[in-house]
């Protein structure tokens, strides 16, 4: 089991920053893959920021540059980091876990935080 609590997240205007934090309940080291998906309105849930065992980040288009992904063993804590806000990039943000565990794989959802980007 792998429980994981967000924090951060709230209202920012276009343009502005913003960092959300989600705390894992194991050594984030043990876990294949941690980070970041989105939700809006009448939307499907979709990646964002993910950080597997190689430690590479990877990005959805929409977020490159502006985006970072960032993970600390001492914590156990992922973080993604949000520059240049766009409104549409208002949604529920999720961190999102995976272990893979023999020839199955687990995943871990948190509660979710509002990230709301509005003028």
């Amino acid at each position: 089991q792998v429980q994981l609590v967000e924090s951060g997240g709230g209202l920012v205007q276009p343009g502005g920053s913003l960092n959300v934090s989600c705390a894992t309940s194991r050594n984030i080291f043990t876990i294949n893959i941690v980070g970041w998906y989105r939700q809006a309105p009448g939307k499907q849930r979709d990646m964002v920021a993910i950080i597997a065992n190689d430690g590479k980040p990877r990005y959805a288009d929409p977020v490159k540059g502006r985006f970072t992904i960032s993970r600390d063993g001492s914590k156990n804590t992922v973080s993604l980091q949000m520059n240049t806000l766009k409104p549409e990039d208002t949604a529920v943000y999720y961190c999102y876990a995976k272990r893979e565990i023999a020839v199955k794989a687990y995943e871990y959802w948190g509660q979710g935080t509002q990230v709301t980007v509005s003028a």
